[in-house]
């Protein structure tokens, strides 16, 4: 009995005893309800992020934009104007014509002859214009009687270049021009002569345009009459006075 009593008693003062807890909470895992201040606070900064993010981009946007747009605006102004292929300008300043030796049978110039033609080019663009090598042909009454070669050259940007084009006249194709017979002295002959020229103008190095040249010359010479003052001149009893009446042009360019 004493012994029944004894483990009764522990049992009793476990009872009366209060419960412990198996653990207690950490101070530093605690977690605490967010104020509505903080909450409204933190939305505020993502929200002005984004929106220096967004503008920041819309102005890269634009300056790129206005910067494409401004530079084709200026492409565009200055293909048109100062960059924009003119034609070349070609003139016929003056043709002279020279018949060496006396006179034959009739009061006929059975030598050869030589005809001068002093030729201006005008380039009128912002880029240098190359011409390559080309021809004159001399026609008498629908034939050819001479051939001359225009030697290939550059002309600078805004600058006029003269051109001095030879033709040697030569008496067998000039005889068969004019019925069998040379220049026959006090008359008046036509010739025509024709020019084709081909040309490059390159702008910048980048833009190029084939250019073409042709030029129509109707040449009316005389020869002895009052050009006789020129043999007195030269004071050369062999060499026949020949004066260039009129001159006419009709230049085109493609």
């Amino acid at each position: 009995m004493a012994t029944a009593s004894r483990a009764a008693a522990p049992a009793e003062a476990d009872k009366d005893e209060p419960a412990r807890p198996l653990a207690f909470p950490s101070p530093s895992v605690a977690v605490h309800p967010a104020a509505p201040g903080d909450v409204e606070d933190a939305a505020a900064r993502r929200s002005t992020q984004y929106l220096r993010r967004r503008r920041c981009a819309l102005c890269c946007c634009g300056c790129c934009v206005t910067t494409v747009v401004i530079t084709a605006l200026t492409v565009l102004v200055l293909a048109v104007t100062v960059f924009r292929v003119k034609h070349p300008r070609i003139t016929m300043n003056s043709v002279t014509l020279a018949a060496l030796s006396g006179a034959g049978p009739g009061g006929t110039l059975a030598a050869n002859s030589t005809l001068a033609a002093d030729v201006s080019i005008r380039n009128p663009n912002v880029a240098s214009f190359r011409f390559s090598l080309s021809e004159t042909e001399v026609y008498y009454e629908g034939r050819t009687v001479a051939v001359a070669r225009v030697p290939a050259g550059r002309i600078g940007a805004h600058r006029t270049a003269r051109v001095n084009v030879t033709v040697d006249l030569l008496a067998d194709r000039l005889a068969r021009a004019v019925d069998g017979a040379g220049l026959v002295m006090g008359r008046e002959y036509e010739f025509t002569t024709y020019t084709e020229m081909s040309g490059t103008v390159r702008v910048l190095g980048v833009y190029r345009k084939e250019l073409e040249i042709r030029m129509n010359c109707s040449v009316t010479v005389e020869v002895g009459g009052a050009a006789s003052v020129l043999v007195s001149r030269h004071r050369d009893r062999d060499r026949a006075g020949v004066q260039s009446k009129g001159v006419s042009c009709v230049a085109s360019v493609s």
